[in-house]
Order: C-alpha cells, then structure tokens, then sequence
C-alpha cells in the first residue's frame, strides 16, 4: 500500500473532487517557500489579503486610513465606492492610493473634516481573472462630547437609606468608559454596599456617616481620542438619628426593644432592575452581562443560579461583588431564565432575567478557493448559521449572481455553486453574503482554471546528513493542477513507503522520527495528476554522534608546577571535528605556557591566575559536545598531611534502562577524602510541578554506583546524588538529565471529603485536591457524585476543575446524602473512591422546648427542666439547650432594655439543667431554647421563679468614733448584699493585752434599723477588738472586724515621791499622730511621753479589709517613719505602737494615697527634707517661747507670786476659803496649785471649763514640764504635779506641742 498525500475534500456524489489552490496555501505562509519562477508564470484572481474593520471608527485628529490590500497575477486595479456610488479619488485633493495597494490615505490634517468623509466605503481588487471586493465599511469619526450643564443639589440623607449618585455621561463614538473618583483623582472604594452599576451610576445599599463628602464625581474616558469628561461635584450629607430618638427608644418596654428590629433595618429591594422579572437579549459569542443590585439593612447579598440548567464552569464570572453575572463566548444554550437573589437577614427576594440569545451570521463552511483543471468538476459550498436563520446570497466578481454574466459551466443550488466541465473563461472571483438582522458575512472565493503538470520545487540530489536517533525531514515542494498527488520511494527498485514507519506531511514532506544507520540511502518523491508526472531524488546519511570519551579532570596543582587536561573525542569518520580548549567560556591566554597537542592542553609554569575551568569543545557541521573540569592553584607544601573531609560530590550521571515507570541511573563517586563513601542518597526534582524543590528517593551502600528507580506517571524527573562518610554528606551532584515519565490515570482519590451545607438549600462539597504529583496526567478534574441517602434517586455527577468545593444548590433542608469525588485527568479516571455521608443545610429550628419548669435547690441553686423537641423540627444537627436567665430585681431604677442576661448551653439531648451562682431572695425570669448549627430556635414562654433568703455580705464598713475613757461609737454601713431581710446584727468584742492576748468575748445583738451604736463602760486606755456581721432568717453573714482603743484615764498619773526633785509619767503615752501620704509613699510622724527605752513600731494595711496588719520596726528612738510601696488612691489605716517595761500604748489613724497620675509631680509638703525643716522651725520656735516663759517666772530675786502681782490676770477670781485653796501663789507651800483658781474634784479629772486657764494659754501643753532643758522643772521642783487635761478638747488653736499630745 502506497502512502498518498490527498487534498482535505469531502468527495461529491458523481466522484468529482475539487482542489485546493496549492499556491494560495504557499503564500499564507506554510513550510515549503514559493518558488519565484513559478509565481511568474502562474495566473490568479485577485484576492483581498487585509481590509479595514467593518465598524471604523476614526480619530478625527489624524489622517484617515482604509485598508485594502489584494494579491493576484496579473497585480490588480482598485477602485472604491461611497455610499453606494462611486468614489472618483482624482476628483478630491485630500484623497490618495497607496502605491501598489488599493489603501486610501484621506489628508484631513493639513485642511477638512473628518466628518466630511464620513460614510460607507467598499473596495474592489480587479484583473483580468476577475473581481474580489472587500467588506462595507463604516467610517465614522469617533467623537468625545462635554457634559451638559447642570445644577447638582447638595444630598443629605439619613443613615441606613439607600442611594443612587446618577452619571449619566454624554452619549460618544465609541462609548465612554466610566468611573467615579473624587477631586484628588483617587478611586472611591467599592464594596458590597457601594458599587457601581453596568449604566454608570454608583449605588449605595444603605449609607454609613463616613460615606458624607462633597466631591463626588463620575468621570468618562474616550479611549479613542484619551479624552476624559468630568461631571459636576454631587454633594453627599448622612446625619445619624438625633439622640432624642435614641432616648425614646431606650423607654421602650422589653417586648418592642427585643421584638421588633431597628425602624432603619429592612429587607432587600432591587435598585436595578425594576420589578421581578426583565429581558435581556445578547448575541452569540459576546458577553452576556447579567445586573442585580438592592438597597437594604444590613447591606443584602446577591447571588445567582439558572432556573433551567446550571451554569457554564468555565464561562461564568461574578463582577462587581457578585452583583454582575458574566458569561463569555455566549450561545444560543445560554438561553433561558437566570434567577438573581438578594438576601439579608430580615428577608429574601428574587429577580428573574429571561435571556434570549441572538446570532448574527457564522461561518459553517465559508467558501474556499477553486484550482480546477478544463473540463474538471467543482463546487463552492456557502454554509452559515444564524439566529434568525441568515439569507444566503451570491455575487460574481462584484455583481449580484442574477444580472452577472452567464456561466454555462455554473448551477447555483442554495448554498453551494457547482462547476461543471469547466473551461478557462470559467475564473471568477466568487462572493457568498450570509446575513441577518443583526449582521453579515462576506467571503471572497476565486475558481481558477489552470492546466498545470507536476512540479517538483525542491532542488534534485539534494543531499542531508543527519545525526543518528535524531529525526530526518526530507523536502518535497510540488505544484500541479490537478493537485498532484505525492508518493515516496527508498532505492531505486524500493515499494512506496508506508505510514505506519514514516510521517507523510501535506506539503510532500517525509518525516523520518528516529533515523537509524539503516535509514542511510536515496529517497525518490514523485508527484502525479491527470497531465503528468514529475520526480526528484534525495540523499540521506546518518552519522554517528559525536562523544568526548575521555573528559578533562579536576585537578589541584601547586604554584610553579605543569598540569595537563585530556579530552579524547570519538565522532563520525566521515566528519571532521574541531577541537578547541576554553577558560571560564573564553579564549586561552595568549601565552607560551599554554600548549594544545591532539588530545590535551598543557599549562607549564601555573600561575594562581590560571585557576578556573577549563573546556575542551568539539565541533562538526553536525553536532557538537564539551566537557569541563576546574583547575585550583594551591601554594607549594612540603608534604601534605592527609585531608580528612566529607566526599567531594559524585558526578558523570547517566539515565539508561528508561521505562514507564522505572529507569536506573549511575553515578561515578567523587574523592572519598581519605574517608570510605558509606553510602549514596539519591533526590529527585519534579520540574514540572514543584520545580527547585528535591525529595528523597532512596539511598545505596557507599559501595554501589547504580541504582533501580521507581517512577510515577507523568512527572518530569531529575535526579542528584550525594554521598556520605564518617565525615558527613557531600554536596549535591550536578542534576542529571530530565526524563519525562508518560502520563497515566490518577491512582488515589482526594482525601477528607465531606458534605456540609452553607445554607438552607445546598449542599457544599468540599475535599483536599491531589498535589501536582499525585496527578499522575494533565487535565487533573474531579467527578463529584451524590445522590439522597433515604430516596432511590439516581446519583447526580459533574466534572469540575481542579478545585476543592462544589456547591449543590436548590437541596431541601439537611438531608443526608451520600457523597464521593472521583479524581480524573485525560488518560482516565481513578479507582472507585470510597462514599462519604454529609447534610445540606441547616435552618433555624421552629420549634421551642415544651413543659418548662424550674425546682429551686436553694438560695444559689435552682434546677430547669424541659421536653425535647422533635428532632424533625431541629432542621439541623442538634448541638443542646440554651437557657436564658435574668433577674429583674431593681427593674424599676433601670432601663429594662439593659437587663444583662446570662446564658447557659447544654449539651447534646439533655432534658435538665441546673442554674448556679444564683442571687438569694431574687426573682429570676427563663427561656429555653434549642441549638442547632445554624442557631437558635424560638424561645420557650417565660418561666419566673423567686431564689429563697441567704445569708448577707458583711457589713460594707464598720468604723469606731468619739472615742472616750470608758466608751467607744461604732457606725456601720448595712451589708452590700443583704440576700434577704435583715433580723439583727451580732456584735462580740473582747479587750486585748499589752500582749496582744484576748481578753473575754462579749455578745451583743443589735437592732437591724441601726447603724450606729455605742458602747458604755469600758476600761481606760484599752484596746478592744471587734468582730460584727448581720443575720437573716437563714443565718449569719460574713463578719468585719476592727480594733479601738479607749483614751487614756487622766487621773491615772501618781504624786512622785516627794523631794525627787523631777516629775515622772507613770503611764507613757503617743500623740500627735500625723500622716503625709503621696501617691505610693507616706511620712508617718508622732510624739511620744514616757519612760525611756522603748520600741516603736508602725503597723498598717488597707482600711476595711481582713488582712494582718503588716508591721515595721522602727530603728533607735525617732519619732517618724516612712512607707513605701503603697498602692495610689488606697485608703490604708496605720498604727503606731510603743513597747516597754511599763508595757505598750499606741495611736492609730486612716489615710488615703494619692490617685496614680500619668506623670509623677512632686509635692513639697510630702518631700522628707521639707518636713524635717518645718520640724526644725517648729523647735526653735518652741524653744523660743520656753525661754521666754522661763526669763518671765524665774524666781532668783522674787517669787512666782511677786511675778503674778507684777502681771495680774483679770481673770482670776479669790475663791472661798472653804475650798481649801488660796487667791494667790505661795513659795512655801509645794503642795498648792500652780495657778489660782485651779481645782482637783474627788475623781481627780479636770473638767474642760476649769482647765481654759492652764499653761495651755502660753504655748505650753500639760505635760509641758518635760522640756528637753529642764528648766521648766528646775523652777516648779518643789511643787506638786499638775494634773492632765484634754489638750484636744481646748478651744484653742493646738500649739505644736498641743498636736503632738491630741489623740487621734
């Protein structure tokens, strides 16, 4: 069987086969170039080559270009009509032809008007084989107008409605391109709530404040002319709801706060289109652009499906936030009814678009050209299709078919014309016009009738040489009328060669794939038709590859020394190989130490500028090789010690034994480097999915260099080795070549498919997608299955792309379905893969929990029950119960809207719960309500419930005041937390030791009216400690605790011993008690009287709390103490205690810090030198007034009472003799009173209003006689001890030694 190369044409029923024009597929550019020989002696129609757009439009600022460019021998003419007539282009100065081409240049730059010519242009390209005529074309200059004037309102809006910002631009040749910016040229962002539509306008769903500015403006761009039209400025105000709506709405009871939504939320309405449904009508092969958009609160969002079908994977895009629904490359399958959703959470609404797909006319078969022989048979065949159907028409060279001249040879039958018996004047250029109401077609065919034998264009005894294994393309350019057919011979007595062995292409070239040795020999083509025959013979020669069998090597040489490199090449005898050294890609030096000798190049006398790499290249005029090895120049050494080092990488990798899925590849090991090679690791590339990224594959023993490979189908492998020692690993080899395995279908499915849906009405698959690796082909798709689990539907399957989800839309609300999801690539399909359960969507469940009742456990504890829901109305996995409870105690001092709720979820089934943590005596309000994944049900009725009385908090303060020598006042505040009704309060209190020891306890219960209390008939100058807590009828509370110290009994101080000559304080005593606090510090300063040889110590904590006082010792015997590290704005009670021999006193008070501040300022008052000079000025001026009393009543020269009568006080009063006291001082008598006047009741207490004249009037406190000088004593030595007074009591502004003794 001969392999024949014959024209692609359908066969006509009388067994007439027209031709194509051989020379017309030459000139569109194929393998074989035209002979110029030829070409001069063959004659064709003319044939328009390039023509202007049907729709041209112009920029009106340039010359005016319409193409029209045609071939044909003999060259032919051009003329032009306009607008139907003819266009005389000698007649118009403006208008020229190109030369050699029918292209008109229109001069409109220098003078006229683009508009001038504007019109409908058609060109024809004549010879005398006939006429070709191009499409009509529309010349229109493009045109850019201005926007109208306008007077744009400022917009003001209220929060939450819906805009529509009109644009509206200026109708232009072609259509603007719109977009909105603001005056500093940036883009207004878009999202869900603001986009703009397909008609330029810009829509807000709902506004928000930030949305407020006054340049809006939309913008249109002429690309044609890059022109760009502004709009006016719109101005855009949203205020927000006034806060007097706010506070009404705060009024509102709990059933229209929670019941009823925001007057300013609403459900979705459409923006565009109008109404629920519209048409939309698009042509075939365009964009069919689909617009839903709405307004509502919160913003809605849009989402589409086809009623009757589903959408196109490939060709389905969603602009503009999903808002816009894009299908390209439309059919008329698109047709039908596309559904937009609009959604939020207060509603759904739909839009239905009825889509009509037109088609203007399309080639089914366009007419081809005709190369016929006299007398042979043809046909031109016109087939088109269209929506409506087009109307087929002919013309002949130019001229409708009906009026041209008649052709006896021609019979037009609808579609097709048929040639029969055709002579020499049967040449014409043919003109088949489909058209339709939205459009047409016009194709050109010629029927050239030529008598033409045979040609072979390819030179004869061609001769081709070829590398062995490499394909051999032998040429075989003919031409021939009839088409020739083309046949091959090997030898010269050779059969036809066949297909099965060799590649015949169509334009006579034989293909050989793999040339082998055998393959060597001469080749005949030769052509045939019904006028001839011609043949040409070709030679073949294959050549063996040319190999370097010998390469250069690695080599390390000392400086000084000679070092040669090898290259042996092996090549073709036949062949002459060029054998040339490089360095680093360059020329050799030109340098004398640099010698070539046959096989090597040698380097004497190496220099450390001679280190690098070196290439031996060999050349035929077929093929070339080289090999590379670095020299590394090293200083001279003596004599080495061994090099002990990981390998040096392995190298010289090879590829044999190559199969579908293994292949073995062999390494030659590097140096060892004095340590033996343990093993080999082998790593593989997949440079077709994760190029740059290696694997490990496998390892050897050190003592292999081969390994056997497993491969997996269609992955584009290269391979590296490494070696290991006791060193360590080598650096990776160079890769070895790239071996492509072939393709095969996926053997594993994807993993961790499940079924989940993300609405109430579909169903979500979702899966991991195999890797590249695992793809094992290209065209890596997937099949998802699924199918009702309870039905007996069939399962439903689509193949998807290479993604992870699929979304089944229009599925009832959570069924079970069964699922899988199949791999596939295009050589098959994976194995069956395993079935999975899943459930489309869950909704809200409608249903609340039945037969709700509460059993309160206690005062904290209560316990809910309830009947569970039918799981038919869960409509969704049942995740447990939520109860919701809240107490409405006080609901009539707090808006009810703020109730803070508390929620408890129960897992799973669960038909009972319990409440803790519950507020005794309140009354508490429940719901229960089901849990799915969606959410929650409706709540159950509200179930009420009363927690009983529990014990109190402690009292929220307790305090002790007006501290006397037998009495204490304690006040308190009630507990903060009473948990029921308050009965009484118990107050136990028990005096404490100069040993902290505790005395007996005492009982006391008070009224629960009361928050203040006194206590009576205390011991003096003793400390109690106080324990206090309220009680209910369940019992008592938590106690407070405090502790108190009486003051101390005045008539406590014994006479001394008479003539002692000095007073002493039996019963020491601090005064004086004072506190500087700052923000984490405070000074704490007293005065003490007594008996020396004490301990101070200072105890403090936080006021009203539980916790030990903390206690500090103070060193020697100051008088003032600091704290640190307090917290600021902390209200601490401090006391400050002394520890003797005649046992201990103390002092206490309460003081707060300061509030923390942002940047510390320091205040003088608080500062320690600051106050240890106020001390200072304080002495000195005690000091002074002491010597000044002292110089007043010393008594050298005359007595106290001789002073008196030199300064005698109005005041005093003689007193009775009764009395047994004297108007006046005497020096004889040390038993008498200091002053006149003075009296000692039987209690030995001195009352306030016999104390107003005491040496408290000079400065002086009571025990004032202790100064530090001893004067005051020196001079009162002979008299009685004074007897105390409250200093504090005084009206009298406190001296400094007033302070120092004041209890506090």
């Amino acid at each position: 069987m001969q392999l024949e190369i014959m024209p692609k044409k359908k066969r006509l029923s009388a067994g007439r086969v027209p031709l194509i024009l051989f020379l017309c597929q030459m000139i569109s550019a194929l393998d074989v170039p035209l002979d110029s020989k030829l070409l001069e002696d063959l004659v064709q129609p003319p044939t328009i080559t390039q023509q202007s757009p049907k729709d041209y439009i112009v920029d009106p600022r340039e010359n005016i270009v319409i193409q029209c460019e045609a071939q044909g021998k003999p060259p032919p003419s051009f003329s032009w009509t306009q607008n139907g007539t003819h266009f005389d282009i000698d007649k118009d100065p403006l208008v020229t032809m190109k030369a050699g081409s029918g292209t008109l240049i229109i001069n409109i730059m220098s003078e006229g008007k683009a508009e001038t010519y504007e019109g409908v242009y058609q060109c024809t390209a004549r010879n005398e084989r006939g006429a070709a005529i191009s499409n009509n074309i529309v010349v229109r200059p493009s045109r850019s107008p201005l926007w109208t004037k306008e007077k744009l309102e400022p917009i003001t809006l209220r929060s939450g409605q819906s805009l529509v910002l009109p644009c509206r631009p200026p109708i232009g040749l072609p259509p603007a391109i719109i977009f909105w910016m603001d005056n500093s040229f940036q883009r207004l962002p878009q999202s869900e709530r603001v986009s703009q539509g397909l008609n330029g306008d810009l829509y807000f769903s709902n506004v928000l404040p930030e949305d407020s500015r006054e340049d809006y403006i939309c913008y249109a761009r002429f690309n044609h002319t890059q022109t760009i039209q502004q709009k006016q400025p719109i101005s855009v105000k949203v205020i927000l709801v006034d806060e007097l709506n706010d506070t009404i709405a705060a009024n509102l009871s709990d059933t229209e706060v929670y019941g009823a939504k925001s007057s300013r939320e609403r459900p979705p309405t459409f923006l565009t289109p109008q109404g629920n449904a519209s048409n939309k009508e698009e042509l075939r092969g365009n964009v069919l652009s689909l617009e839903c958009i709405a307004e509502g609160l919160p913003t809605p969002i849009i989402y589409w499906i086809k009623e009757d079908g589903t959408l196109p994977i490939n060709r389905t895009f969603y602009r503009n936030f999903q808002k816009t629904l894009q299908i390209t490359q439309v059919s008329e399958a698109d047709s039908g009814k596309y559904q937009c959703i609009a959604k939020n959470a207060l509603g759904v609404i739909h839009h239905t678009i009825s889509v009509t797909v037109k088609a203007a006319p399309y080639w089914i078969m366009a007419p081809q050209n005709l190369v016929l022989s006299p007398g042979e048979d043809g046909a031109l065949i016109c087939r088109a299709n269209g929506n409506p159907k087009p109307r087929i028409s002919w013309l002949s060279n130019g001229v409708p078919i009906e009026i041209a001249p008649d052709d006896p040879s021609r019979k037009i039958n609808g579609d097709t014309i048929i040639f029969s018996s055709v002579q020499e004047r049967s040449s014409a250029v043919y003109q088949c016009n489909a058209s339709n109401e939205y459009g047409y077609l016009l194709g050109n065919a010629f029927v050239n009738v030529l008598a033409e034998p045979p040609r072979i264009l390819t030179s004869e005894n061609t001769l081709y040489q070829v590398i062995a294994n490499r394909p051999a393309l032998l040429d075989c350019a003919f031409f021939g009328s009839p088409l020739p057919t083309i046949e091959w011979f090997k030898g010269t007595k050779g059969s036809a060669l066949r297909e099965d062995t060799y590649v015949l292409h169509e334009n006579g070239t034989l293909e050989i794939p793999v040339a082998q040795k055998d393959s060597t020999g001469t080749y005949t083509c030769v052509a045939r038709n019904k006028l001839g025959m011609a043949k040409n013979e070709v030679h073949l020669e294959i050549k063996d590859p040319t190999r370097i069998i010998k390469q250069p090597e690695y080599a390390v040489v000392q400086r000084g020394s000679t070092v040669s490199f090898e290259c042996k090449v092996k090549h073709d005898h036949t062949l002459i190989p060029t054998v040339i050294w490089l360095k680093d890609n360059g020329e050799l030096p030109s340098d004398g130490r640099f010698t070539v000798d046959k096989d090597q190049l040698v380097v004497a006398d190496v220099s450390d500028n001679d280190g690098g790499t070196y290439t031996c290249l060999a050349n035929t005029t077929l093929d070339n090789v080289s090999a590379s090895a670095v020299l590394s120049v090293v200083a001279p050494t003596p004599t080495p010690a061994p090099i002990y080092d990981v390998p040096n990488p392995p190298f010289d990798l090879e590829l044999t034994d190559q199969l579908d899925k293994s292949v073995q590849l062999s390494w030659t090991p590097g140096d060892d480097n004095n340590s033996p090679i343990t093993k080999f690791i082998i790593e593989y590339e997949d440079a077709m999915h994760e190029a740059g990224l290696w694997h490990h594959q496998t390892e050897v023993p050190g003592t292999q260099t081969t390994a056997q490979l497993k491969l997996s189908p269609y992955v584009n492998y290269s391979f590296r080795v490494m070696a290991e020692n006791s060193l360590g690993r080598s650096l990776p080899s160079e890769a070895s070549e790239q071996y492509l395995t072939k393709a095969a279908e996926p053997d594993k499915n994807p993993m961790t498919v499940e079924g989940l849906g993300s609405e109430p009405d579909n169903l979500v698959i979702t899966w991991q997608p195999l890797n590249g690796f695992e793809s094992n082909g290209p065209g890596l798709q997937y099949k998802v299955s699924w199918r009702q689990k309870d039905g007996d539907d069939e399962w439903t399957s689509v193949v998807v792309a290479n993604v992870s989800k699929y979304i089944v839309s229009g599925t009832p609300t959570f069924v079970p379905y069964l699922i899988k999801v199949q791999a596939l690539n295009d050589v098959g399909f994976a194995p069956e893969p395993a079935v999975i359960m899943g459930h489309s969507g869950e909704d809200l469940p409608m249903v609340a929990p039945g037969n709700v009742h509460v059993t309160v456990v206690n005062s904290t504890l209560a316990e809910v029950h309830w009947d569970p829901v039918p799981l038919k109305s869960v409509r969704g996995h049942l995740q447990g119960y939520r109860i919701y409870y809240w107490t409405d105690q006080n609901s009539s001092k707090r808006n009810r809207r703020h109730i803070e709720k508390k929620i408890l979820t129960f897992q799973g089934s669960k038909t009972h719960g319990m409440l803790p943590g519950l507020e005794p005596f309140s009354h508490y309000t429940l719901n229960v309500r089901v849990v799915n994944g969606k959410g929650e049900g409706p709540a159950s009725p509200d179930r009420v419930f009363h927690t009983p009385e529990g014990v109190p908090s402690a009292p929220s303060s307790l305090k002790i005041v007006n501290p006397t020598l037998d009495s204490l006042t304690l006040e308190w505040d009630p507990p903060s937390h009473p948990n029921g009704i308050l009965t009484e309060y118990t107050l136990k209190y028990q005096p404490i030791n100069s040993t902290h020891e505790l005395g007996p306890l005492v009982d006391l219960k008070i009224p629960a009216n009361k928050t203040r209390w006194t206590l009576k008939n205390l011991n003096f100058s003793t400390r109690y400690k106080f324990y206090f807590y309220a009680q209910t009828s369940a019992g008592s509370g938590s106690q407070i605790t405090e502790e108190a110290v009486t003051t101390v009994d005045e008539a406590g101080i014994l006479p001394p011993d008479v003539g002692a000559g000095k007073v002493q304080a039996v019963n020491p005593r601090i005064s004086k008690l004072t506190v500087a606090a700052a923000e984490t510090c405070a000074n704490i300063s007293w005065e003490y009287e007594g008996p020396e040889h004490v301990n101070f110590y200072v105890e403090y904590g936080v006021a009203g709390s539980k916790e030990e006082w903390r206690k500090e010792i103070v060193n020697g015997s100051r008088s003032f103490f600091g704290l640190k590290g307090l917290m600021p704005g902390t209200a601490y009670k401090v006391r400050v205690g002394a520890e003797g021999d005649s046992g201990f006193v103390s002092s206490e008070d309460v003081f707060e810090t300061g509030p923390a501040m942002a940047s510390r300022q320091v205040d003088i008052a608080t500062q320690g030198w600051f106050i240890g000079l106020m001390c200072a000025v304080a002495l000195l001026i005690l000091i002074l007034l002491i010597v000044c009393f002292i110089r007043r009543n010393k008594g050298g020269k005359y007595p106290v009472k001789e002073k008196e009568d030199a300064h005698p006080d109005p005041e005093i009063q003689p007193m009775k003799e009764d009395d047994g006291t004297f108007g006046e001082y005497s020096d004889a008598e040390d038993h008498k009173p200091l002053k006149k006047g003075s009296r000692t009741p039987s209690d030995r207490t001195v009352k306030k209003e016999d104390s107003d004249d005491s040496l408290v009037d000079y400065g002086e406190g009571v025990n004032g006689q202790f100064n530090e000088d001893g004067s005051f004593i020196g001079q009162y030595s002979g008299k009685k001890e004074k007897e105390p007074a409250e200093g504090n009591e005084s009206s009298e502004a406190p001296s400094p030694v007033n302070a120092m003794n004041s209890f506090v």
